[in-house]
C-alpha cells in the first residue's frame, strides 16, 4: 500500500475505485466499503484508495477535543496489505470552504480518475455539507464514474458508526466495541522506562503512553493482549495515573503479560484490551496494592484459561 498525505501529493494516472470518509475505527461498517472498492479493482482493473479526511487540523483550530478511535498511524498499519493507497486529507480551510462540485470535478474526477465510488448512505462533503449521496448520483454520468451506496451495519437495534462507538468506548463496554469494530479495541505505543515497581513487587510489566488523540476507556484494569516482537502474550493492563505508587499526573497503560520474561523497553507493541475488570483505585498501602495485584492477576488467568 502506498500511504500520501496530502491531495498535492497523490499522482496516479490510471482510473480507481474510491471510498471516502473519516474512517475512524475502520468497524464492520468501513470494512464493507472497503471490500467493494477491492471487489471493484479485480472487476474493473482500477486501483483501490481509501479517501481518509483527517479531522486533526480541524479540531487544533477550532479548539475542539478530537480524540478518536483510531490514530493516523493505527490506521495507516491496519489498512497496510488491503488496499493500493490510503489518501490521508487534513480538512483544513480549503478543503472546508470548497464547494461540493468542484470536489466532485476537482478532486473525484481530475485528481482521481474515479470509475467507482463507494460510500455509505450518510456520506456528506464539500462546504456546508451540501453534498449528499443523491448529488453523487447526479453527477455520475457527467463524471464517468459508477456510484455503489452501501448500507449501514447492524448491530443489534442500531446501526454501527464511530459515534456508537465511541459512545461505548467511553462506558468501558469492551466486548460491544470489539464485535462493532470487528476486532479487539488496540492501542499502539512504545515500550519507556517506568519506576519498576511491578518488577520489585514480582510483576513487571510494559509501559506505554497513548498517543493524546486517542480515546481510550475508563480508568481500571483490563484483560489485554499485547504484541511484542510478533507474538502475542496475554496480559493484566491498567489505563490511568497509578495513583497509589505515582503523584505524576501523565496517562499510561501498562500491562503485566502472563507468560513473558524479557526486556521489552523502546519495542513497539501492540495492546488489544478484551474486558474491563475494575476501575483504577488509590490504595491505603504498598501491601493493599499489592494484594489487588495479586488478585487480579489470579482472576486473568483463569478469564484466559475459558476465553475463546
Amino acid at each position: 500500500m502506498e500511504y500520501i498525505r496530502g491531495l498535492e501529493s497523490f499522482s496516479f494516472p490510471g482510473r480507481t475505485a474510491v471510498t471516502l470518509g473519516k474512517f475512524d475505527g475502520l468497524h464492520r461498517g468501513h470494512q464493507k466499503l472497503i471490500w467493494q472498492i477491492c471487489r471493484m479493482k479485480k472487476e474493473r482493473h482500477t486501483a483501490s484508495v481509501v479517501f481518509a479526511f483527517d479531522m486533526q487540523p480541524f479540531f487544533e483550530k477550532t479548539g475542539k477535543t478530537g480524540a478518536g478511535i483510531m490514530t493516523n498511524e493505527e490506521r495507516r498499519s491496519r489498512l497496510d496489505g488491503k488496499v493500493d493507497f490510503l489518501l490521508e486529507c487534513p480538512f483544513s480551510d480549503d478543503i472546508l470552504s470548497m464547494e461540493a462540485e468542484d470536489f466532485l470535478q476537482n478532486v473525484l474526477h481530475d485528481l482521481l480518475h474515479a470509475a467507482c465510488v463507494v460510500v455509505g448512505p450518510d456520506f456528506h462533503f464539500g462546504h456546508g455539507k451540501r453534498g449528499d449521496v443523491q448529488m453523487l448520483r447526479d453527477w455520475a454520468e457527467k463524471l464517468d464514474y459508477e456510484l455503489l451506496v452501501v448500507p449501514k451495519e447492524v448491530y443489534g437495534d442500531r446501526e454501527i458508526s464511530s459515534s456508537y462507538i465511541r459512545e461505548e468506548l467511553r462506558k468501558g463496554n469492551m466486548k460491544k466495541v470489539s464485535a462493532m469494530l470487528g476486532y479487539p479495541y488496540t492501542v499502539e505505543g512504545t515500550v519507556e522506562h517506568g519506576a519498576q515497581l511491578g518488577r520489585k513487587y514480582g510483576f513487571p510489566t510494559v509501559n506505554i503512553h497513548p498517543a493524546p488523540e486517542k480515546l481510550l476507556p475508563p480508568n481500571g484494569v483490563y484483560m489485554a493482549g499485547v504484541k511484542l516482537d510478533g507474538i502475542w502474550y496475554n496480559g493484566i493492563g491498567n489505563i490511568g495515573y497509578k495513583p497509589t505508587v505515582s503523584s505524576e499526573h501523565r496517562m499510561l497503560i501498562e500491562c503485566h503479560l502472563l507468560d513473558y520474561q524479557g526486556n521489552a523497553y523502546g519495542k513497539d507493541v501492540q495492546i488489544q484490551l478484551y474486558e474491563f475488570r475494575r476501575p483504577e483505585m488509590k490504595f491505603a498501602s504498598m501491601d493493599e496494592w499489592k494484594a489487588q495485584i495479586d488478585s487480579d492477576i489470579a482472576w486473568g488467568e483463569k478469564y484466559f484459561q475459558y476465553r475463546t
